[in-house]
């Protein structure tokens, strides 16, 4: 019974979202409600579960948020990201330039998220098209790629941090093993796949008089290497943690600075205040200027944040409800994987709700019994949820109409180029899953 009303809810999920146009934020508490109320909880005990959803979920996940879109906003504003664009193409030459998009894409996406990573790059892509002569589809979509991938597979993005957040998985593993899944899949559909005459037969352009992102001048930039580093200071403070772990004791004096420096959220904090000087201060920017834009890129991310909130509320009814015992007990009797398994659950409601937010953080709760009983990974459990998540972007995905508009295609080539990379990017991420949980 609990499952047949954990269905109900997602039903009524899609309902709100598809039908009557909700946002995810308050279809998600609607049906945290509904779903308590039919599983019998006392009511008290359902707000309770709510509550305490919303603040287990965002606990330190929030900061991880916070900071994340603060670096992202300063690497844009202060041409950090442009740099690193311009010199991977420069270094790679024309006929190379797909490989240079892909690179850049994966360096900004991992610090942002990809409606901004996108409106960084495609001014940096439309005179790229404007000064060779290639198509826009051959330069731009390695790049979209690129995003979609580093967000779906790599905290500190919403998704995989808030589900590592829930599976109490390493965020540091879950990094370095989401890199191994990642980039050889963006490699092979945002290189191999951009290629093919299915792609380049649409019909993509650059959009008059859309308006786009600042196109910094040479002498308005900061250098190659404080632009990279500036992006790449998390990565690595949280990849030299999770080295360190391995070789190191728990209880090593060296090993408990390295846990805290390479914990997500001090890691990107330390990274927002190298950057404020780096790319700000020491560039001849007042903080007085640097800050109210750091501001304004909390105030981008917060439907997100209330989303993902929410999406732990119904986790957490779940939860309380018993619903995970009945799960437990079904998928026992099942001879699928767990990690197959959680792909599938986060994939079917990618196709219904759209947003790869929603999906994630819905498909969490579900799957969170199957991460206590199974013994396997939770950093494999959460790639195998997240790359769930981005399978089929179709009409009901905010990101599918910005790709359209961007590329200006027709909608039936939009789905035929869009729809069909995040199926092939989120099967080939379920594979490399596979191959390495045959490792760990």
């Amino acid at each position: 019974m609990g499952l047949f009303i954990v269905g109900i809810g997602v039903i009524l999920l899609l309902l709100l979202m598809v039908v009557l146009k909700f946002d995810g934020f308050i279809s998600l508490i609607l049906v945290s409600l509904v779903v308590g109320f039919l599983e019998g909880m006392p009511l008290h005990n359902i707000t309770a579960s709510i509550y305490k959803g919303i603040g287990s979920q965002l606990n330190s996940l929030i900061l991880i948020l916070a900071f994340g879109a603060m670096l992202g906003k300063l690497l844009a504003d202060s041409g950090a990201a442009q740099r690193i664009a311009t010199t991977f193409i420069n270094k790679f030459g024309r006929k190379n330039v797909q490989w240079a998009m892909i690179l850049t894409s994966i360096i900004v996406g991992i610090t942002m998220f990809f409606e901004a990573g996108f409106i960084v790059l495609i001014p940096i892509i439309y005179t790229i098209v404007a000064e060779t002569g290639l198509s826009l589809m051959y330069v731009g979509l390695p790049a979209v790629i690129g995003l979609s991938t580093t967000h779906s597979f790599l905290p500190p993005h919403p998704g995989p941090a808030a589900v590592a957040t829930i599976f109490g998985a390493d965020m540091g593993q879950t990094l370095l093993l989401g890199l191994l899944v990642a980039v050889p899949a963006a490699v092979i559909v945002g290189v191999f796949y951009s290629r093919t005459d299915f792609v380049l037969s649409a019909k993509a352009s650059i959009p008059e008089g859309l308006v786009t992102s600042k196109i910094f001048k040479e002498e308005e930039m900061p250098g190659f290497g404080i632009s990279l580093l500036s992006a790449l200071i998390p990565v690595i403070l949280m990849a030299i943690s999770t080295c360190g772990a391995l070789v190191l004791s728990k209880k090593d004096p060296v090993m408990l600075y390295l846990q805290f420096f390479g914990d997500a959220p001090i890691a990107l904090l330390i990274s927002v205040l190298i950057s404020m000087f780096t790319l700000g201060i020491q560039r001849g920017k007042k903080l007085n200027e640097i800050v109210p834009s750091m501001g304004a890129s909390i105030k981008s991310i917060a439907m997100i944040i209330l989303v993902i909130a929410a999406g732990g509320a119904f986790k957490q009814v779940i939860v309380d409800a018993g619903v995970g015992n009945a799960i437990t007990a079904l998928t026992k009797g099942l001879d699928i994987s767990p990690i197959v398994l959680a792909w599938v659950i986060a994939a079917s409601l990618r196709i219904a709700v759209g947003s790869a937010t929603v999906a994630i953080t819905t498909a969490s709760g579900i799957v969170l019994p199957l991460v206590q009983a199974s013994g396997i990974s939770p950093e494999l459990m959460v790639l195998a949820t997240s790359s769930g998540s981005i399978f089929a972007s179709h009409v009901n995905d905010p990101g599918f109409w910005m790709f359209k508009e961007y590329f200006n295609i027709p909608l039936a080539q939009a789905i035929k180029v869009r729809t069909t990379y995040t199926c092939i990017l989120s099967v080939l991420g379920l594979i490399g899953i596979l191959i390495l949980h045959q490792f760990i």
